[in-house]
């Protein structure tokens, strides 16, 4: 299964109600056969600018981002589950890669930046010199025939 990150704005609420949509949020994913990996609040900050869910206009939210594995056929389902939830103003779902992995040593990264690998492969790159050849376009004369 991949890893998902849900990006969760939700109105301003009080704190049972906040935890009543939270966990709203957390069991739509388990029930859709996802598990939670990390759960982060960002606290309630000031929209970047009016938003209007659910016919109502908000200016402030609590801000929420989980991470969670599930099959990619159940992200339509989720999406859908959180356009219905009147406490989420805004929720989006992103597909997280994996980190690519560097071998990287202690011992290379001391070197000046002259003597490393991947400096010097630059440098030879930029010493090439690309000259491009005019070349006439005739029809495979000796001479121009078109010159009198």
């Amino acid at each position: 299964m991949p890893l998902y990150e849900l990006s969760l704005t939700l109105r301003t609420l009080s704190r049972p109600e906040l935890i009543a949509s939270l966990r709203r949020s957390a069991e739509t994913i388990l029930q859709q056969g996802g598990v939670l990996r990390q759960f982060v609040s960002l606290g309630t900050n000031p929209l970047p600018f009016k938003m209007k869910a659910h016919n109502i206009w908000h200016r402030e939210g609590t801000y929420f981002v989980m991470k969670f594995d599930a099959p990619s056929s159940a992200i339509e389902n989720l999406n859908d589950e959180f356009k219905r939830d009147i406490d989420l103003i805004r929720s989006h779902v992103v597909r997280c890669e994996e980190p690519v992995k560097q071998e990287c040593t202690l011992e290379e990264e001391m070197k000046p930046p002259a003597y490393r690998k991947d400096v010097q492969q630059l440098i030879e790159e930029g010493q090439k010199v690309i000259r491009h050849k005019f070349k006439q376009n005739t029809p495979g004369f000796d001479f121009y025939p078109f010159q009198k």
